[in-house]
C-alpha cells in the first residue's frame, strides 16, 4: 500500500495530520507494507526568501485580524498540537518561502527513499515549529538536512542551483489535478484521497477500507458436506 502526502513545512495542520497518521499506522496490522512519500506543496509560492514578518503579522494583515485575534487563531492550533504530543512556537513563526526546503526533500528521497525522505520531512517540520527556525535560510537548511542524513556536498549543490524545482511544481500540479485545494491532503493507492489533519480513528478507517480492496478474502462456497481435506493437525486417513 503506498500513501502520498502532499504538505508545506510551514503547514501548521500538516505536522498534526502526519502525527495523526503515523498514529494510526501504529495500530495498522499491515503497517511494514506500507510505504509512505511525502509530496510538495507550497502554501504560499509569493512569500520571501528573506522573511520581513512574523507569522502572527502575516496572519493579522491577510485576515483582518487584531495581533490579539492572531495570537488566538495560534493559541488554538497550539493546544491541537499539544494534544498529538507536539509543542509548537508560533508566536515565534516567521513568514517565508519553502521551495528550498522542498527541494532538499526531494534531495532526501534520491538519496535515500521513502525513510530518509521522512526523516528530513520531520527534521524540518521541528525545526520550523518547534524550535522556531528559518527553514528559508540556506545555512539552516543545511544543518537540518546534514543532521538528518544527507550529504553535505549535495545539499550545498542543490541549494545553490534550482535541482528539484520542476519536481516541487509537478507535486503542486499533481494535488491540483487530483481536487485539492488545501494541505495535508492524503492519497491511498492512487484511490482514496483524504482532506485536512483527519482524526486518527479515520484515518485507520481509510487504511482498513483500502487495504480489504486491494487484497480480497475469496469466497468460500458452501457445497453441503465437507469434503475430505487435511487441516493444521494433519490428515484423517
Amino acid at each position: 500500500m503506498k500513501i502520498e502526502i502532499w504538505s508545506d513545512v510551514v503547514c501548521p495542520w500538516c505536522y498534526i495530520g502526519k502525527r495523526r497518521i503515523e498514529n494510526a499506522l501504529a495500530g495498522f496490522a499491515h503497517a511494514d507494507e506500507v510505504e509512505v512519500h511525502w509530496r510538495s506543496y507550497e502554501l504560499d509560492p509569493g512569500a520571501p526568501a528573506v522573511p520581513t514578518e512574523s507569522t502572527a503579522a502575516m496572519l493579522s494583515r491577510k485576515y483582518g485580524q487584531s495581533p490579539d485575534g492572531a495570537k488566538q487563531m495560534q493559541d488554538r492550533v497550539e493546544a491541537v498540537a499539544a494534544e498529538e504530543g507536539l509543542v509548537y512556537r508560533l508566536s515565534e513563526t516567521l513568514h517565508l518561502n519553502t521551495v528550498d526546503a522542498h527541494r532538499v526533500i526531494h534531495l532526501a528521497h534520491e538519496q535515500g527513499g521513502n525513510e530518509l525522505q521522512g526523516e528530513v520531512k520531520e527534521a524540518l517540520l521541528k525545526a520550523y515549529f518547534t524550535e522556531a527556525r528559518n527553514v528559508a535560510d540556506h545555512a539552516v537548511l543545511r544543518e537540518v538536512a546534514v543532521a538528518a542524513g544527507l550529504e553535505a556536498d549535495r545539499v550545498d549543490e542543490v541549494l545553490a542551483g534550482t535541482e528539484f524545482t520542476q519536481d516541487v511544481h509537478a507535486d503542486v500540479e499533481q494535488a491540483q489535478a487530483y481536487g485539492a485545494t488545501g494541505v495535508p491532503f492524503f492519497v491511498i493507492d492512487e484511490k482514496y484521497g483524504v482532506s485536512g489533519a483527519q482524526p486518527t480513528e479515520v484515518f485507520s478507517q481509510v487504511l482498513d477500507r483500502a487495504w480489504s480492496e486491494s487484497h480480497p478474502k475469496i469466497e468460500v462456497l458452501a457445497t453441503g458436506d465437507a469434503g475430505e481435506a487435511c487441516g493444521p493437525d494433519g490428515c484423517a486417513i
